[in-house]
Order: structure tokens, then sequence, then C-alpha cells
């Protein structure tokens, strides 16, 4: 017989730490007799003052003997632990910095081109939504306990099976991300030097030797790193979005005011092609943009990875979620409805950049500012992009050796990756991703636009995968929750739409992962190279998910045996720590007046 959870976590008062580890190996051991080690003996002292949690094993377990374990927060020794250095506002920055890129700065052209104004707002719309169920429902499971990455969660709360499929996937999307990043700036670069002049494996080779050295310094340096350079691209942002207003009003130096001028003329919507016309074109084109959306909004979920490292995550974690929607608003929503009114989806200068993958030629945001007369922002625009970029591909790499970190911790990769360095890096991880980086170098050839916009397609399909993952977990998650009688009353934060809106994301993230390139079965010649892009991800992810189920034998879990309580006690205390912080933070702020951390804690907070 199955020892209830609810009977193991009845005391009120706090237990010590070994009682905690005496609870979870009786546990696992009932649910797991064969493959749980009787002799593994694992003791944790936790000092939550300082924030430390010190461990020593007797013994150290193979891979196969944790496959039907999980990725605990703490106990792990001093080799093994990351440190938890990232503060409220850089969680809150990297959450929308990892997602403002190159999507949103050049894809929107072709999405543009492909469906017109008012199917890329609504498909931009559309997709926002489903992004912000997705990382609401993620939010919950983060801000009640955080756990290394989603290999973590889906182990956990589901099946070990579906945290190696989605462990994997989402490593094989990181592997390809940064030097996907890496040739895209070398593509920028050739807006001002041309390959003949400097070989694009030179700026390649530049970019990724700075931001190895990002990575390898400590998380604390990559969080404040990121925060600055995602608060360039915020502002960026909005200079672009009041451009774009002061041009659509006919503020530019040709005082041509648009308005809506272009969505009566060439129209709201496109035509797919010729020998698509009519209603039936137009809906093409609209469920064809929604592949472009979601390359835009994918590695807005990297909140879920850096959780982990978080001081506070129980307050970073909520505060970065609430401010996904209104940033999905102002930085996606109000993005393509201006652009949409400065620039026609048939203009010239707009379907002159198709061939240009890279570079401010690309964007159709310089091609608004080019119609309205303004001569010297392309080139500035171009340094944004690349600034863009790099940021892009330091956040990739850092994902990259996190999530590899979260498989080895799981048991679901050699445990040689799960070793740190003294300043909390998993370093074997990050060399292997950084080894991944050397595709880039692939990619030097005068056929590197057309390699990066397979790269695109396949990132999608695994971001999408993603995402999907996410939503089932939750949903195993909120059911536990009920079946054990949990009252979310008490949570940090508590997803809006609960399962309803977990469903409602799950059907539509699903049948977009189907649709998303169903384009290449309406041309006279059918594109092979496009649809296995396209797709590869789906059979990565069964095969990978089947292959650990039938190797394993594994079971979904049961929604009355899922662990909601081992180590929780850890993050109520350091929740109660958090708040005792913040109450000296504000009463610090109250005597120091109104200063530079006042203003920053009451507005720019808000923001950045």
């Amino acid at each position: 017989m199955k020892m209830p959870l609810k009977k193991m976590f009845t005391s009120t008062s706090p237990r010590n730490s070994s009682s905690l580890d005496s609870d979870h190996d009786a546990y696992y051991s009932k649910q797991n007799p064969d493959n749980f080690p009787v002799k593994e003996q694992e003791i944790y002292n936790i000092d939550l003052e300082e924030n430390n949690v010190s461990s020593r094993s007797s013994t150290s377990t193979s891979p196969s003997a944790r496959d039907d374990s999980f990725a605990v927060p703490d106990g792990k020794d001093e080799n093994t632990r990351l440190r938890k250095d990232l503060k409220a506002r850089h969680i809150s920055m990297i959450a929308i910095g990892g997602s403002l890129g190159t999507g949103l700065l050049i894809g929107t052209g072709t999405a543009l081109m492909t469906g017109g104004p008012v199917a890329m707002l609504i498909a931009y719309a559309f997709v926002g939504l489903l992004v912000f169920y997705t990382m609401a429902c993620l939010g919950e499971m983060a801000s009640y306990i955080p756990l290394d990455g989603f290999t973590s969660y889906a182990s956990r709360y589901v099946d070990p099976a579906l945290g190696f499929a989605i462990g994997y996937t989402y490593l094989f999307k990181y592997f390809i991300l940064p030097p996907n990043q890496l040739t895209a700036a070398a593509l920028v670069i050739q807006y001002w030097i041309s390959r003949d002049r400097v070989n694009p494996g030179v700026w390649i080779t530049i970019f990724l030797v700075v931001i190895v050295a990002i990575n390898v310094v400590g998380v604390k340096f990559f969080g404040e790193f990121e925060f600055w350079l995602s608060s360039f691209k915020v502002m960026v942002m909005l200079g672009l979005i009041l451009l774009l207003f002061i041009i659509m009003l006919g503020g530019g130096p040709n005082h041509d005011r648009l308005g809506f001028r272009y969505w009566r003329d060439p129209g709201a919507f496109k035509e797919y092609s010729t020998a698509i016309t009519g209603g039936k074109g137009k809906f093409v084109s609209f469920v064809a943009v929604f592949v472009y959306s979601l390359f835009s909004y994918t590695g807005i979920e990297l909140t879920g990875i850096v959780c982990s490292e978080a001081e506070n995550p129980r307050k970073s974690v909520p505060k970065a979620i609430k401010l996904t929607v209104y940033r999905i608003i102002v930085f996606y929503l109000c993005t393509v409805f201006l652009l949409g009114m400065c620039v026609a989806y048939n203009d010239p200068r707009l379907l002159s950049t198709k061939g240009k993958s890279m570079s401010a030629a690309a964007s159709p945001f310089v091609v608004a500012i080019q119609n309205s007369g303004i001569e010297v922002l392309p080139h500035i625009f171009n340094a944004c992009v690349l600034v863009f970029v790099f940021s892009a591909c330091n956040s990739d790499l850092y994902v990259s050796s996190r999530n590899l970190y979260a498989l080895a911790i799981d048991g679901k990769a050699p445990k040689i990756f799960a070793k740190t360095s003294r300043w909390g890096v998993p370093y074997n991880a990050l060399i292997l991703s950084v080894l991944f980086c050397g595709l880039a170098y692939m990619n030097v050839s005068s056929g590197s636009a057309k390699i990066f916009n397979y790269f695109v397609n396949v990132v999608s399909m695994f971001g999408i995968l993603s995402w999907i993952t996410i939503l089932i977990v939750y949903i195993y998650f909120d059911k536990a929750c009920r079946a054990q009688g949990i009252d979310k009353s008490k949570f940090a934060y508590v997803a809006p739409g609960q399962r309803y809106g977990a469903y409602f994301a799950l059907f539509f993230c699903i049948l977009i992962a189907l649709i998303k390139n169903f384009t290449v079965f309406l041309g006279h010649k059918f594109d092979y190279k496009t649809f296995i892009t396209g797709y590869i991800g789906l059979p990565v992810y069964i095969i990978s998910w089947a292959g650990y189920k039938l190797i394993y034998k594994t079971k979904v879990i049961k929604s009355t045996d899922v662990d909601l309580y081992t180590f929780k006690e850890i993050y109520d205390r350091e929740e109660e720590e958090g708040r005792r912080k913040d109450q000296e933070k504000e009463e610090r702020l109250k005597s120091n007046g109104k200063n530079m951390e006042w203003f920053y804690e009451k507005f720019l907070g808000n923001i950045f």
C-alpha cells in the first residue's frame, strides 16, 4: 500500500532537514522499490538566514537508479549547486528580453508580406494570448516549488518519460539557437562590411569569445549584464513605437499623413497567391502568418529556467508573469498595429527585402523610416539589431547550459554535466553548449541566409512543443492539487483561468503546431526542405517520450501520489525571509526619502 503524501507532512511545526530527506526517501522507496537505492542517504543542513544549503551523500547513484526521481531544488553538494544571485528585476527583464529579438524586428516584415496588416495583428494578438496563459501556468508552478528546468516539472508532476522528452527537445532547440544567432550577427555586420572584405567567421569568433566570457563568470554578472541589455532593447522598442506613431500622423520629413490608408489600399488582408484568391486566399494567408508570430514570441518562457537561480522566486516569478501581459500589449501589439499602418504589404521596398534574412535592410521598420524621408536612422537601427542579436545569443547559451544541467540533476544526462564551478556555473554543460556553437561556421558560405531560415523553422517547432508540455504539466499539477486538497488561495501566484485557460491554450498550440507549415502542400512543387525542418521536432519529441517509456517502463503518476510537498518548507521559510527583507527595504526607502532607489521601485520597476 502506498503512503499518502498528506500523512507525511501533517506536522505544523518546522521539522529538521533530515526528516525532510527521510520523507523524500520513504516516499520514493515505496513508489519505486526496485529502482530506489537503499544505501543512499543525504542529509541537508539548511541555514535560511545565509541562504546556504550543504549536503553530504554516502553513495552516488547511477543514472538508471534515479530515472524515476526528480530534480529537487536543494540536496546538492557544493560541486553541483547553482547560485541564487538573480534579483526580481533580473528575472523580469530576462523574461521579456528573451523574446525581444530578430523575430520581432525582422520577422514582422515577412508576416506583413504574407498576410497583410490586420491578419498580422490578429495572429500576434492570438498567439500573445496563448503565451500569456502558458506563462501564467508556468508561473504558478515555478513560484510554488522552483525546480531546475522544464524536465524537472514534467518528471515530478506527470511522468519521467515526459521529462526526458521535453528536456532533450528543449536542449536541441538551444543547441541550435546560439549558432543561429552567431550567424545572424555576422549577417548584420555585412550591412556595413561585405563578406568579401572580412570573412564572416571572424565576427562569429569575436562574438563567441565575448558571450562565453560573460557566461563563465557567474549568474550574478550574467543577470546584471542581461538586465542592462534588455533595458536597452526595451528603450529601442519604445522609441520605435513612438517613431511609427509620429510617421503615421505625418510627422516625418515628407509630412505624409498615412492613417489607415494601407488598410483600405491595398487592403487589410492579402490573398495568398494568384492561384488561391478571394476569401479562401485571404484565410490561407492569415493562417500562414501564425508561424512568424510564433517565432517572435519564442524564448519568453525563460522564466522557468532562471527561477532556480532567483533570490526569492515566490516574489520575482509572479512579478515577471504579471508584467508579461502588459509588455505583450505594448511591445508586440502596438508595434505590429503601427507597422501595418506605416508600410503596405505590397511596398516595393518591403518586397525587395525578401531575399535578405538579417540586417536593417531586411527590417520593415527601416522601410517605414525610409518612406518617411529619414536618411540617417537605418544605420543606427542596424546597430540596434546587432545588440538585439548579441543579447539573444548570450541568453541562449545560458539556457542551453542550464537545461543540460537540469537533465543531469534529474538523472537523464551524465552526472558530469551537473558539476558547477565556484561561481555556480555548470562548466561541463557550458563547454558542450559552446562546442555546438561551432555549427555557426558552417554558415559562412553564401547560402547562410537560407540555412538561417531553415534553423528558424526548426526552432519554431521546438518552441511550441515546450509550450505544449508546460500546459500538459500544469493540467496534471492542477489535478494533483485538487486531488490532495491543496488550497491555492495561499499560493504566491495563481494562473488566471486555471485548467480551463490551460486547456484552451493547449488546444490551439497543438493546432498551430500541426498546421504551421501547411503551405508546403499548396504550391505546384512540394518544398520538402521546409516540410522536414518545419516538422522534424514532432518525431524527435514523440520518439524521445515513447523510447524512454518503453525502456524504463515508466507510468503516469497518479494525482494522489504526485509529490507536492517535498522541500516546500524550504521555500516557505525563504519566502518569510524575503518578506522580512522587503520590510527592511521599505523602512530604508522611507528613511532615505525619494531617491533613485525609491523612484525605480515605484515607477521604473514596472517597465524594466
